[in-house]
């Protein structure tokens, strides 16, 4: 399942307003840095949720990820060691994942 790679990206504004819409105050700000802070977490958990991806199809003999390899990795990546959900930037990840990519 060899393919070309290319690199992850997000937009700026796009993680902004993702950011922006868990605000529950209207005065609540957001910095430069926490976005370029947030890009780069979104970059690390969708090159993750690709690889366990793959390693599922894999292991199910398929030469082709398909969505079905992403729902079953899927808890794996929302929960915690205890099988618990996590608050916080896994679960905005999450949503942001789910979101843009259903």
């Amino acid at each position: 399942m060899a393919g070309k790679q290319e690199e992850v990206s997000f937009k700026k504004e796009t993680v902004s307003k993702l950011l922006s819409s868990s605000f529950k105050e209207d005065k609540t700000k957001l910095s430069g840095d926490a976005t370029l802070l947030m890009r780069e977490m979104l970059k690390i958990f969708v090159k993750e949720a690709a690889l366990r991806s793959l390693k599922q199809a894999e292991a199910e003999d398929c030469n082709q990820v398909e969505i079905e390899h992403f729902e079953k990795i899927l808890p794996q990546l929302v929960c915690c060691s205890t099988g618990e959900p996590q608050d916080g930037a896994r679960v905005l990840l999450t949503r942001f994942f789910c979101k843009f990519c259903f």
